[in-house]
């Protein structure tokens, strides 16, 4: 299937996408009618397993939103489990080193760039609408790799992870960066923008897309001004504003 917001990005377009950590089909295709460019689907911070995931990719490709997952390690037998849902890509977390980036890529791209196992799983249509060979092909140019950096050791090395062949995104984790530099929970600790400042630089250097976690529309479109144009927001810090407003002001 054809990565609508990979193209998007490759034509220079910001996207949108919402994080869900929950495993009900009927609230993702409720969002999924809101317009949302990709849902990722929460395998770190969430109980969501592979097959929940199976699910609610199922719902995303009914309503053409782009199907991406973030995986609870670079692992590749781990990362597997997860695009043989039908993903169309997988943000990977706590990325510290250019050799940990070319790990995760290996894991995503079949050969001869990787080593991702090739069966007849629900990415690959079951085996039933392709030959094997053209669609390792398709699925080496559709899938998105976002990188996350978020720890002091990951500073240093953003440039060489961001030039790694086959790197989308490089996709900034606000709390454990926040956590890692001593002021947890504080993204907005002038210790923690003084480093996202460092890390927007050298993405754009190394000529590679921003992602980054904005908290409200306000947030996101400060990340916007500073370059991101993968931009990803909870669910959560939508909904919970929304009721409270309602309850405050039917209450009033």
């Amino acid at each position: 299937m054809h990565n609508v917001t990979k193209a998007k990005l490759l034509a220079g377009e910001t996207v949108f996408g919402c994080f869900l950590k929950y495993r009900d089909a009927s609230l993702a295709e409720v969002l999924a009618y809101q317009g949302w460019d990709f849902f990722l689907l929460d395998g770190e911070h969430s109980t969501l397993e592979p097959r929940d995931c199976e699910n609610l990719v199922r719902v995303a490709d009914l309503r053409s939103v782009t199907p991406l997952i973030r995986v609870p390690t670079n692992q590749p037998h781990v990362i597997l489990r997860f695009l043989d849902t039908g993903a169309q890509g997988v943000q990977v977390p706590m990325v510290n080193s250019p050799a940990e980036a070319e790990r995760a890529v290996r894991a995503v791209k079949f050969a001869p760039r990787g080593n991702r196992g090739l069966g007849s799983t629900r990415a690959a249509d079951y085996g039933q609408t392709a030959p094997f060979h053209e669609y390792v092909k398709v699925a080496n140019a559709e899938t998105l790799l976002i990188l996350q950096v978020e720890t002091i050791e990951a500073l240093g090395e953003v440039m060489d992870i961001a030039r790694t062949d086959g790197v989308d995104v490089v996709f900034i984790g606000p709390t454990d960066l926040s956590v890692s530099l001593g002021v947890p929970g504080q993204p907005q600790h002038p210790r923690v923008r003084e480093a996202t400042d460092r890390i927007a630089a050298q993405v754009a250097q190394a000529g590679k897309i921003l992602g980054a976690l904005a908290s409200s529309a306000d947030s996101a479109r400060e990340w916007r001004q500073r370059g991101a144009r993968y931009i990803v927001t909870n669910l959560e810090a939508i909904l919970v504003p929304g009721v409270r407003r309602y309850l405050e002001e039917v209450r009033a």
